[in-house]
């Protein structure tokens, strides 16, 4: 993988604020670093000020470590039957060897405070604290520095590879939801749906080279359900979809760590006059957000501009949750840049890549949230989900939900 416009992106801003070195534990910023998304989480990259990096991993994660860009890779075993260690007492002697590379005093930017972090796999280890402490040990002349801030901001901007990566996930959802919707029926629970999602996704996988690992979250919340969909998370029930009900479907899904985040929302049947103004609704707000795209605009005027097409509409205390947030390296994280939120200070750049998901939720009625992934270009902006994109391609017929039945 071609890591030299990250490269140079990481030098300019550890050169910019000061540091001689930028370390990183969490699997999305070693990712961003090396270009390797890390298994388990024990894995550390540490990008220098030269725009080099190296990468420290467990031995049985080298294959996979040695697709990404890192200069360097090094091997630590994260266990043996000697003696009973942890990952951060294991890094030690591997980072150690880096101390030639560190003057007196060098300024080393980690990673320190709260973080929402995709799932890599079943099971993740995080350093937390105890990896400023295995630094401590092994640069014991290093002087740490907090970049959290630093971070955020190298990880709004994606790379040309980095969003060819991104497609590659917006297409591969794009095919799963384009023929998975096609198996709706009434009478299949909302559980079984979810699973027609993910098995077609892993079907679209199969067509895609040089995609080694994939991820994909798929839930649906029908009828009354769907109206809780603006909650911290969703949930599929072993509710039947019925005739008339509304079907949000919501997804984040990955190739190779760069993740989605994507809602559709189908009617089974042709929708009543109040969903019929809901739908219309939400794609005018849609729109309104699509043409407030641009370099140098205000984040919160993208907010502002959807948010005020669903007020004049009726259904501005409906649409419960911001506009938008960075999605790529984050897959649910509200305060991933750029914020697209009514107080977003954040200001749009080319290579922002971000979700729009206008919504509106009616308590013990249902919901509708129609969320698409979108790229800042130098012009204005290009979209990424380029599927469903109409009302009609969300009104599934009793015609169509029999057929589906049948098969």
């Amino acid at each position: 993988m071609n890591g030299k416009e990250r490269n140079a992106l990481l030098h300019d801003a550890i050169s910019q604020m000061g540091l001689d070195a930028l370390v990183c534990a969490l699997p999305k910023n070693v990712l961003m670093l090396s270009g390797y998304w890390p298994v388990v989480g024990t894995s550390i990259a540490i990008a220098f000020s030269d725009g080099t990096v190296h990468l420290i991993v467990p031995e049985d994660e080298r294959e996979l470590a040695q697709n990404g860009w890192a200069k360097h890779v090094a091997t630590f075993k994260p266990g043996s039957l000697e003696s009973i260690t942890t990952a951060a007492e294991a890094v030690v002697a591997p980072l150690r060897r880096l101390e030639g590379q560190f003057a007196a005093g060098a300024r080393v930017g980690i990673e320190h405070g709260e973080e929402s972090e995709p799932s890599s796999y079943a099971a993740m280890h995080l350093y937390g604290g105890s990896l400023s402490r295995a630094l401590k040990r092994a640069l014991p002349k290093t002087n740490p520095v907090l970049a959290d801030g630093l971070i955020r901001k190298l990880q709004a901007i994606k790379t040309e590879t980095e969003l060819g990566r991104v497609r590659t996930s917006c297409a591969l959802t794009g095919e799963a939801f384009e023929q998975a919707s096609k198996q709706l029926h009434v009478g299949i629970t909302e559980i079984a749906a979810a699973e027609l999602y993910r098995a077609q996704f892993r079907v679209s996988q199969a067509g895609y080279s040089g995609v080694q690992r994939t991820e994909a979250f798929f839930f649906v919340m029908s009828g009354a359900n769907s109206a809780k969909a603006h909650g911290a998370y969703a949930r599929s029930r072993a509710k039947q979809l019925g005739d008339g009900d509304l079907l949000l479907v919501h997804c984040n899904t990955c190739a190779d760590g760069y993740w989605t985040d994507v809602t559709r929302t189908y009617s089974i049947g042709r929708p009543d006059d109040q969903r019929n103004q809901m739908y219309a609704a939400i794609f005018a707000a849609r729109e309104a957000a699509f043409q407030a795209i641009a370099p140098g605009e205000k984040a919160a005027d993208v907010d502002r501009a959807a948010r005020s097409v669903l007020h004049d509409r009726g259904f501005g205390k409906e649409f419960k949750h911001s506009t938008g947030h960075g999605v790529g390296f984050d897959a649910i994280s509200a305060n991933a840049l750029p914020r697209i939120h009514p107080k977003s200070p954040d200001i749009l750049e080319p290579g922002m890549v971000f979700n729009i998901e206008p919504a509106i939720y009616i308590d013990g009625f249902g919901g509708i949230r129609h969320c698409d992934m979108v790229v800042v270009t130098e012009s204005g902006y290009e979209l990424l989900t380029d599927f469903q994109t109409g009302m009609a391609d969300l009104f599934l017929t009793s015609g169509q939900a029999d057929s589906a039945r049948s098969a």
